[in-house]
Order: C-alpha cells, then structure tokens, then sequence
C-alpha cells in the first residue's frame, strides 16, 4: 500500500508540475485547476498552521486557564470576529474597522522598524573612513559606497532645477540607483531560476531517471 501511495504521489506531482508549466503555451483548463488547488491548499494550510500555534497558545490556553486576568484578549477576538463578518453582505460594514486598526498599527510599526533598521543603519554605515583598510579593493569599494549613497540621494533633491555642474551627481545617482536595481533584480531571477532547476530535477531524476 505504502509503494501504491508513493507512486500516486509521484504522478500527481508530476501532473501538477507539468500543468503549471503548461502557462508557458497559453492559458489553459490544466493550469487554472492547478492554480485554485495550489491556492486553496495554502490557505487551509496556513489556517491550521495560525490556528494551532498562535490561537490555541495565545489566546484559547489563556483565557481557558486564567480568563480574568486576560480579559484584554477578547478586544482582539472580538476584532477576529468582525473581519468574519465581510463573508455577511449585510454585517461587511464592520470589518472596515479592524482592518483600518490592522492596517494602521501595522504601519506604524513597519515605520519605526524601517527608520531604526534601513535609515539609520544605511546612514551609520556610509558614515565610515573610507581609508581606515590597508586593502585596496576595501578603500575603492568603501569611496563607491559613499559616493553612491550620497548621489542617489542628491537624486531626489527636487526644490533647484538641476542643471550644469549640479546635474553631474544627480547622473551618477541615476547609474549607481540603476545599478542596484538591476542586483537586486537578478537576485530574484536567480532566485526563481533555483526553483525552477529544484522542478526540472524532480521530472529528469525523480520521475524519467534521465539523471542521477
């Protein structure tokens, strides 16, 4: 049975990658079934996957063993409820509001990890003696990072037209800004080309034995 269970297994998997690879020819009945299986799977996914170890730990264990001293947890349950009722046409107006509280804590949260974390930290780190390093590939790299903060950011200085010698580093922003985009997008191509290898090695080894 385990060997039966193990082959059907392979061969759905099989069915799923090829139909996802399907896309690449056009839109087609095959991907659309692997789409809304892939998407409801995640979901139910995550759903047991929060449920067991944020509600039940934070929430259900709490008030279960000392209610009074958490009565501030039904605030947020109560919230929880609310976002259900957006599934009732008539009751959808009271989600608004623990959605905006969500998304309004969540902002100023994000705001001041992001000033402590990328602000700061980028600005701490250009605020270096380039010439501190005996290596030469240190100093040379240590000037392009500052000079290349210092140009991205005179970039998107908007209050004086920037014309003549005022133009030269807004330039140089523009290459090193262009240049780091372009990383920063390979970076995620590599990254998608990766999975798509870890798929491609599934069908040549896994399933065809073409390789070892």
């Amino acid at each position: 049975m385990s060997g039966f269970m193990a082959t059907f297994g392979l061969w759905l998997s099989v069915f799923f990658t090829l139909s996802i690879f399907s896309f690449l020819y056009k839109d087609n009945p095959f991907y659309k079934l692997s789409e809304q299986i892939f998407v409801g799977l995640s979901a139910a996914y995550w759903l047991v996957y929060l449920y067991y170890s944020v509600m039940v730990p934070n929430l259900f264990n709490k008030l279960f063993t000392d209610f009074k001293g958490n009565l501030i947890l039904l605030i947020p349950t109560a919230l929880g409820l609310m976002m259900l009722l957006r599934l009732i046409p008539k009751t959808q107006w009271l989600s608004r509001y623990p959605i905006a509280i969500m998304i309004g804590t969540s902002a100023g949260i994000n705001m001041v990890r992001y000033a402590k974390t990328d602000l700061l930290g980028q600005i701490s780190a250009t605020m270096i003696n380039p010439f501190a390093s005996d290596n030469v590939i240190t100093v040379i790299g240590n000037i392009l990072l500052i000079a290349g903060t210092i140009c991205g950011v005179y970039f998107f200085y908007f209050s004086k037209k920037q014309e003549g010698i005022r133009a030269v580093p807004s330039k140089l922003g523009i290459w090193f800004l262009m240049i780091s985009f372009g990383a920063s997008f390979g970076y995620t191509v590599m990254a998608r080309i990766s999975l798509l290898i870890g798929r491609l090695e599934f069908l040549l080894k896994d399933w065809l034995h073409i390789i070892k």
